[in-house]
């Protein structure tokens, strides 16, 4: 039998199929756009998304039927949700985490409750990207849209409703809505309340690596599965990338290199700081793991950042790319300065994540001479993204979340020269593994726990995830950088008030 994790991320899906030892079977993968009907608006076409979602089910289901998928869960990306009608109609597109047209009503929740309130029930800090604020901005702008909803659901209960399996989800993300109880582990009556929405437009809520359903026979029929699949819950997409990355004990941490760059750390209880936590916009809610807890330190403007650059600057490098048959990613990111950049990054190109949560920030290149080359500039990038996240370790430690080891995933995390970056940088061993997409692993790892195929979290992690290689720190790159790093955190406070004016 197989095992099937489904990622649904910002920009793309992905569908992977592995074997009860953990070893890949068959990947798909399809991109999809970010749509911006006005500025400051981040949203994808649920419709665009379903094709992606069936065409890379297909794929993987049609590579294993020598070895038939028994079982799937779904991974997905946090806070956009689908709109349904009660027939099936996608009424809206799904604004995604960093649209800020919810900024006014995020401000508004700050008059009903206060910060130390909402965190302690939601573990969220407040912030305009929640579902339940998006929900609130539909009602108030597209009334009549708003009156046809049956169900706001989350591309991991979205994926199960495709499926013929009720749309169930779990509590990671649950969680993510900032309508969920954490403690309580069940939808928010008084953040409900507050907000006038009827807790029937949220899905059914269980634990992660439940089995809530199996594929309907119909389902099955169009997206090439076997009959009698059984649908396991999964969970945020950050938190399945830990659990694929055997992040499973307090002092690790996974470090997501995708679309967006997170740091997931997990630890046995919230911090007593919760002052700190909160002042630097930290959540604490729960892992799919049980009886753990998480807390994510993390820049929207992660690989999307490279990503820009090769579709605006990268043209020479696409076509040779083309010419030679590898990733253009790997000649943009060949021949770069050895030591650290004469140019630095600020890479808030969309809004900011954890710390400053600043929905107005805008990016910056500083120190640019009429001898800056392309390397330099793709340089400060792979950088700037780094500083970010090393601003996010430093201020997490001091609220008491120390971070002894991190474990490296996704696209970022094929490329050596960026992991050994990001080492040097941190001056903490970064660990790369055989399986670099975590997420889609841990997904299907919850799929196995669901069916019964391993015995606990702790055998399926032993078996699937294995170490490939330690990338340490350079001692003789780790000081200058320390030196810029210095740099880097004066940057975002010059800067702030005139990139708000801009």
């Amino acid at each position: 039998m197989s095992l099937l994790g489904i990622d649904v991320g910002t920009t793309g899906c992905k569908a992977v199929a592995f074997n009860v030892e953990g070893r890949i079977l068959a990947s798909a993968y399809r991109e999809y756009p970010l749509l911006s009907p006005q500025p400051g608006w981040m949203e994808l076409d649920a419709h665009q998304v379903t094709e992606a979602i069936k065409a890379v089910i297909r794929e993987a289901a049609g590579a294993t039927r020598s070895d038939p998928i028994r079982a799937l869960s779904v991974s997905s990306q946090g806070e956009a949700a689908v709109p349904l009608s009660q027939d099936g109609e996608i009424l809206y597109n799904t604004p995604i985490s960093f649209d800020t047209r919810t900024t006014e009503i995020a401000e508004w929740w700050g008059t009903q409750l206060s910060p130390e309130e909402i965190f302690g029930i939601t573990g969220m800090p407040l912030h305009p990207m929640h579902t339940i604020s998006k929900m609130m901005w539909l009602r108030e702008h597209e009334s009549d849209v708003f009156k046809r909803v049956w169900k706001f659901l989350c591309y991991e209960e979205y994926v199960f409703y495709l499926l013929g399996v009720p749309p169930i989800t779990d509590y990671s993300l649950a969680a993510r809505r900032m309508a969920f109880d954490v403690r309580e582990k069940r939808w928010s009556q008084r953040m409900l309340e507050i907000a006038g929405v009827d807790d029937q437009l949220f899905p059914d809520v269980a634990p992660s690596g439940t089995a809530v359903g199996t594929v309907s026979d119909h389902a099955a029929a169009e997206f090439g599965l076997p009959k009698g699949v059984a649908a396991v819950t999964g969970g945020h997409d950050q938190l399945c990338n830990a659990l694929g990355s055997g992040v499973i004990e307090k002092g690790m941490a996974a470090y997501g290199v995708g679309t967006v760059e997170c740091i997931t750390p997990t630890f046995e209880r919230c911090p007593g700081d919760i002052k700190g936590m909160l002042r630097n916009n930290f959540t604490c809610y729960p892992h799919v793991v049980p009886g753990l807890q998480v807390t994510l330190a993390f820049n929207f403007t992660g690989g999307c950042l490279l990503r820009w650059y090769r579709d605006t600057f990268g043209e020479m490098e696409r076509q040779e790319a083309g010419r030679r048959g590898v990733d253009p990613y790997e000649i943009i990111v060949s021949d770069l300065p050895e030591m650290p950049a004469r140019v630095m990054a600020l890479p808030h190109f969309t809004m900011t994540g954890t710390p400053h949560f600043d929905t107005h920030a805008k990016g910056v290149l500083m120190g640019l001479t009429l001898e800056t080359t392309k390397a330099d500039i793709v340089k400060a990038i792979l950088e700037g993204v780094t500083f970010e996240m090393k601003l996010n370790v430093e201020l997490l430690e001091q609220a008491g979340i120390l971070i002894r080891s991190m474990r490296i995933t996704g696209g970022g995390a094929k490329s050596k020269t960026w992991v050994q970056l990001k080492a040097d940088i941190m001056g903490k061993p970064i660990a790369s593994l055989h399986v670099s997409e975590g997420t889609s692993a841990g997904a299907a790892i919850l799929a196995g726990l669901g069916i019964g195929a391993f015995d606990s979290v702790e055998e399926a992690v032993a078996q699937w995830v294995k170490v490939k290689e330690v990338f340490e720190p350079d001692p003789k790159k780790h000081a200058p950088y320390e030196e810029r790093f210095e740099i880097y955190k004066k940057i975002y406070p010059a800067v702030k008030g005139i990139n708000h004016l801009l």
